[in-house]
C-alpha cells in the first residue's frame, strides 16, 4: 500500500503538463543523446529519483567548469607570470591574477577610496564587482611570493565563480517549469567554460538569471531587487528594462513593471549610495573610463579603424554607437508592439544585450556570458545554438592568436591582423544569426521550440497567457491563421485570462 500514489499526488499528476523532452522534438538533442544510451523513453520516471534534471543540470554545469580551470592549468604554472605571450599561445589568459596587484588588493587599497599607482587611478569596476573582488582578496594568503598569493587570488575567484555557475544553470533549468532540459544548454556551453574566468562577469549573469527566474513567477520586486543588484556588478542588465517595459505596456501590466522598476532602482541605489557618497571620484570611475576608452578588440569597429588611414576619433564612436543602440532599441520596441503575438521576454532579453554587444566599442571574449542564458530560454534549439557557440569559441581562439602574434615580436607567433578581423566576423555574423532565428520565431511563432510545444511565455510571469491592450500595425488587426512550412501541430496560444507566475 505504501507504493501507491495518494489521491491528491495522482490528480495533481493527471492536471500537471508533461516535461518537453528535447530528445523527442530536437534532432540534435536526440542524436547526441545516443552518449548517453540513448533518448529519453515515454515511461522514464522523471523526477522520481534524487538525480532530478536540476541536479543533474547543476552536477553538469559544475564539471564544464572544472574543465574550463584545467584549460588555464598552463598559464596558473607559469604563463601569468613569465613570457609575454605564452598566456596567449596557450589561450589561458585571465585579468583575475593580474589584477591582483594592478589594482591595488596586493597592497590592501580598498577600491575606490584609496587611489592606485600608475595610469589607472581608481579601480574602474563597478561596485558590487568591486566588493566581490575585495572579498576574495580578504580569503588569499598575505604571505609567500607574488606570485603565490595571485595563484591563490585567482583559485578564490574561480570558487566564487563557480558558485555562481551553479546558480545560472539552475535558474534557466527551473525558468522555464515545462522544458528543464534546456538548462543544458548553459551548462554545456563550450564558450562559457573557456571564458568564466577570465573576469568577473559570472557575478551579473547570475544575478541576472536569478531575476529573470523571479519575473517567471510574478515575483516583480524580487525581480526588481536582483535586477539591481546585477546592474551595480555589471552595466549591461539594465538593458532588459526596456523590453520589459514594452511588452508590459502591451499587456497592460504596469503595476507590475512599476515594482519592478521601483527595486531595481532601490537596489541600485543601496549598493552605490555610499561609495557614490564618501567616494564619487572612485565611484565614478568605471563610468568615465567606459566614456574615454577608445575602439578595442571584438568590435566591428576596430576592423574600421585599423583599415582606415584617418579612423573616427573616440568622441565620434562614442556618439554612432550610441545612435546605433538607440535605433536597435527603437527597433525591438516596434518588434514588441506589432509582432502578431507578444514576443517572449527572453527573446526580447536577448535581442537587447545582443544589439549592446553588436553595437558597443568593444566585446571582451567573457561577454559571451551575458547571452548565454538569454540565449537559451529564447531559442533553446540545439543546432542555432551549437553554430553560435562555435562561432564565440572560434573568436575566444582568435583574440587570444591575435594577441600572440603582436607580443611575440619578429618571430610573429599567432594570428595576423587580416585573419583576426576575420574571427571577430564569425563573432558577429554568429550573433546575427542566432537575432535573425529569434526574430523570425517572433513574427512566425509556430517555428518557436517554446510555443510549438504549448506554452505561451513561461518566463513571462504575469505577462504568460495575458491579453494584449495596445499593439500597433498588423497586430491590432484581427489574427489570422499564420501558415508555415514546419513539423508538429499549430501553436495553441495563451488562453484569455490566464494567469503566469504560478510556476
Amino acid at each position: 500500500m505504501c507504493g501507491m500514489p495518494s489521491a491528491e499526488s495522482t490528480q495533481a499528476s493527471v492536471h500537471e503538463p508533461d516535461p518537453v523532452r528535447p530528445t523527442k522534438e530536437d534532432e540534435v538533442a536526440a542524436a547526441g543523446s545516443e552518449l548517453i544510451g540513448g533518448p529519453l523513453g515515454r515511461r522514464a520516471l522523471l523526477g522520481a529519483s534524487w538525480w532530478t534534471p536540476v541536479r543533474v543540470i547543476a552536477l553538469v554545469a559544475i564539471g564544464m567548469f572544472a574543465l574550463g580551470l584545467v584549460q588555464k592549468a598552463p598559464c596558473y604554472n607559469g604563463a601569468w607570470f613569465f613570457g609575454a605571450s605564452s598566456q596567449y599561445t596557450h589561450a589561458c589568459y585571465s585579468d583575475i591574477p593580474h589584477l591582483y596587484q594592478g589594482r591595488g588588493f596586493a597592497d590592501g587599497l580598498v577600491p575606490y577610496f584609496d587611489r592606485l599607482p600608475g595610469d589607472m587611478q581608481y579601480l574602474e569596476y563597478p561596485v558590487l564587482t568591486g566588493v566581490f573582488m575585495e572579498v576574495a582578496s580578504w580569503l588569499t594568503p598575505g604571505s609567500g611570493t607574488i606570485q603565490y598569493q595571485e595563484q591563490w587570488y585567482w583559485m578564490v575567484n574561480a570558487g566564487m565563480l563557480m558558485v555562481c555557475a551553479a546558480v545560472i544553470a539552475v535558474c534557466v533549468t527551473r525558468t522555464h517549469a515545462r522544458r528543464p532540459w534546456d538548462g543544458l544548454l548553459v551548462a554545456l556551453a563550450p564558450a562559457a567554460a573557456l571564458t568564466a574566468t577570465i573576469n568577473w562577469d559570472l557575478l551579473a549573469v547570475a544575478l541576472t538569471a536569478a531575476a529573470m527566474l523571479m519575473w517567471s513567477r510574478g515575483r516583480s520586486l524580487a525581480f526588481g531587487v536582483l535586477l539591481g543588484l546585477a546592474t551595480a556588478a555589471k552595466l549591461y542588465p539594465f538593458l532588459i528594462l526596456g523590453p520589459l517595459m514594452v511588452l508590459c505596456w502591451r499587456a497592460g501590466r504596469w503595476r507590475a513593471f512599476g515594482t519592478a522598476l521601483g527595486g531595481t532602482a532601490a537596489a541600485w541605489v543601496v549598493v552605490n549610495g555610499p561609495v557614490m557618497l564618501f567616494a564619487f571620484e572612485g565611484w565614478s570611475k568605471f563610468y568615465t573610463f567606459s566614456q574615454e576608452r577608445g575602439v578595442d578588440f571584438g568590435s566591428f569597429w576596430l576592423i574600421m579603424a585599423q583599415n582606415s588611414d584617418d579612423p573616427l576619433s573616440t568622441d565620434t564612436v562614442n556618439t554612432l554607437a550610441t545612435l546605433l543602440m538607440l535605433a536597435s532599441c527603437a527597433a525591438v520596441a516596434a518588434l514588441a508592439l506589432t509582432a502578431p503575438r507578444r514576443p517572449r521576454f527572453a527573446q526580447l532579453a536577448f535581442l537587447i544585450v545582443a544589439a549592446f554587444i553588436l553595437t558597443n566599442k568593444v566585446y571582451s571574449p567573457q561577454y559571451v556570458l551575458w547571452l548565454v542564458p538569454l540565449a537559451a530560454l529564447a531559442r533553446p534549439k540545439w543546432r542555432d545554438y551549437l553554430i553560435w557557440q562555435t562561432c564565440e569559441v572560434a573568436y575566444f581562439l582568435g583574440i587570444w592568436l591575435y594577441l600572440a602574434y603582436t607580443t611575440s615580436g619578429d618571430a610573429h607567433k599567432g594570428l595576423p591582423t587580416d585573419g583576426y578581423h576575420w574571427a571577430i566576423a564569425l563573432h558577429l555574423l554568429g550573433t546575427l544569426y542566432l537575432c535573425v532565428m529569434v526574430v523570425r520565431d517572433i513574427f512566425l511563432p509556430d517555428r518557436d521550440p517554446v510555443r510549438r510545444a504549448g506554452d505561451d511565455d513561461p518566463s513571462g510571469g504575469v505577462l504568460d497567457g495575458a491579453e494584449d491592450v495596445f499593439v500597433l500595425g498588423p497586430a491590432a488587426r484581427p489574427r489570422r491563421q499564420v501558415t508555415a512550412q514546419f513539423d508538429g501541430p499549430p501553436v495553441e496560444w495563451g488562453k484569455p485570462g490566464a494567469t503566469g507566475g504560478s510556476l
